[in-house]
């Protein structure tokens, strides 16, 4: 007879608490995915390539962008079909390791798995459309006079709240506490 822990070395009722434990920001992680989908489809049925509409005017548009780089179209004018596959290879690892790191991290660090949720719900918007078209769809434009903010999404959104909140949460605890 084998012991259950040989065959599977994992804890499968360890590793099930876990995740219920995690269940709000899987929640978040699902919301964060569905409204990035929604509101790039809409974009996507709506608009054409490069229509641009005044929501505030001087402030803020939304455009339809096809982003084929990372953050703020960096590695867009490279034309490489490896590209794709790296950028995807890259936001797939990226998500592993926010999952392996939130199932290592005590659900009592609340801050830390809300920043991790966004981080995950933002990378797999993002991811998707990278494996879907081979680009991410961006949208919202915000400008002052003739300095444009690079266009975004919802994904993108998240991503940046999300690291905001990690920063915030390493810095909380890498203060020295006062006796």
């Amino acid at each position: 007879m084998h012991d259950e822990n040989t065959i599977f070395p994992y804890n499968f009722a360890l590793m099930t608490s876990k995740i219920i434990g995690r269940l709000p920001y899987l929640v978040l992680v699902a919301a964060i995915l569905a409204l990035d989908r929604w509101t790039k489809l809409l974009i996507q049925s709506k608009f054409d390539l490069d229509d641009s509409v005044s929501v505030i005017d001087g402030f803020f548009n939304i455009t339809y962008v096809r982003n084929t780089g990372v953050a703020f179209g960096i590695f867009s004018a490279i034309s490489s079909p490896v590209k794709v596959v790296l950028l995807s290879a890259f936001a797939a690892l990226a998500a592993v390791i926010v999952v392996g790191y939130s199932l290592r991290t005590p659900l009592g660090k609340r801050l830390l798995h809300l920043a991790l949720a966004l981080i995950l719900g933002g990378a797999l918007g993002n991811l998707y459309d990278r494996l879907a078209y081979g680009y991410v769809v961006d949208f919202l434009e915000f400008y002052v006079r003739n300095h444009y903010w690079p266009s975004f999404n919802v994904a993108d959104s998240a991503i940046s709240v999300g690291v905001v909140l990690l920063a915030i949460e390493i810095m909380k605890n890498e203060t020295p506490s006062r006796a």
